[in-house]
């Protein structure tokens, strides 16, 4: 088994987590202002809280006068294609990116805090002369940054990107940027319910909506515009789910069969994994999908059970609660009871 680890990452340290890390919202400001050109990034596979951040300082970036381009690593799935509408989202092309990345003055990474997770994108982005930010939410950031701000007590990067807005400029915090901003905080705090959902994000909530940020059709557009074949899958996936240690573990596996029986792929399982902890008594859920070239790991937990360590133990990370892990070398039927014998040990 070897756990996926892009080429290239010994000279990135990595920060202990935990802790309010280099920059204030103060410095970030600075450093954004201070350049005429920006380009924003997030992670490989991105969800509604890393697109909808970078919409939202994209728009907000452009109102103030810069020169704006937003670039990803991987396409914009479907159920985010209405963020495409609200600032366009471009998909990396080595032949024309590079040079956007190079003539760049700041370099915004969003929702991420390893070089690892923008992929095809790290070389580039390494290489550029263009001063590089990070904001992002997750545990244990490297030092690859000149600005790096990463705070694990918010729920959502989009929360961060709020309070950057609103501190520097709350005129500019339109319906676009509202839309944008309720998408990312919506979707990772599991539509408000999630433990760091608490009257901070209900206040930031209801500052969005009066922005102009539609509840029904942003939830419509992310969460009920899927797919028959999406439904099927979600089918096949729950009738073969399983319960380990007495209980305590559930689990459910995607096969490559079984995206092309239903005609689906990997993003359309986003929120897929959540449903293994509906059951009562359930502590620890996980979701394997296996890939061409890997497995693909989903960890969900309740209360103080740490999802993010047994995440990594399989080389991923992630919060307390929602972590993730992608694994090479190994086949499906190997490392499902591996993981799952390690899960024994975190149940309580």
């Amino acid at each position: 088994m070897q756990i996926l680890q892009p080429a290239g990452t010994s000279d990135i340290r990595t920060i202990s987590s935990g802790l309010r890390m280099n920059a204030s919202f103060q410095e970030v400001r600075s450093l954004l202002e201070s350049a005429s050109s920006v380009v924003l990034t997030t992670h490989i596979n991105p969800d509604a809280d890393g697109l909808g951040s970078e919409c939202a300082l994209a728009i907000f970036l452009q109102q103030r006068g810069k020169r704006v381009r937003i670039v990803n690593h991987s396409n914009t799935p479907g159920n985010c294609a209405f963020l495409d509408t609200l600032f366009p989202i471009e998909v990396y092309a080595a032949a024309e990116h590079d040079r956007v990345l190079a003539a760049a003055d700041v370099i915004a990474i969003l929702d991420t805090n390893h070089p690892d997770r923008v992929a095809s994108m790290k070389q580039a982005l390494l290489a550029s002369p263009a001063k590089r930010v990070c904001i992002d939410h997750h545990p244990d950031p490297a030092d690859f940054v000149d600005a790096l701000f990463v705070e694990t007590a918010y729920a959502a990067t989009g929360m961060m990107v709020f309070e950057l807005i609103d501190r520097w400029d709350s005129t500019l915090l339109d319906e676009r940027v509202a839309t944008a901003l309720y998408a990312a905080i919506m979707t990772d705090t599991g539509s408000f319910r999630f433990p760091k959902t608490d009257a901070s994000v209900h206040r930031m909530i209801a500052r969005l909506i009066e922005a102009g940020a539609d509840p029904v059709a942003i939830y419509e557009n992310i969460y009920e515009r899927g797919s028959a074949g999406r439904l099927r899958l979600l089918g096949m996936l729950l009738h073969g789910l399983t319960l380990s240690h007495d209980g305590r573990v559930a689990s459910v596996t995607i096969t490559r069969e079984m995206f092309q029986k239903t005609g689906t792929t990997e993003p359309e399982t986003d929120a897929f994994v959540p449903y293994t902890l509906s059951i009562d008594g359930v502590q620890i859920g996980i979701m394997f999908t296996e890939m061409e070239d890997l497995v693909k790991v989903n960890f969900r937990s309740k209360g103080s059970v740490p999802a993010n360590a047994l995440a990594r133990e399989f080389g991923g990370n992630g919060h307390l609660n929602a972590a993730g892990a992608r694994v090479t070398g190994v086949s499906l039927q190997d490392l499902i009871p591996r993981v799952l014998m390690r899960a024994k040990h975190y149940v309580q």
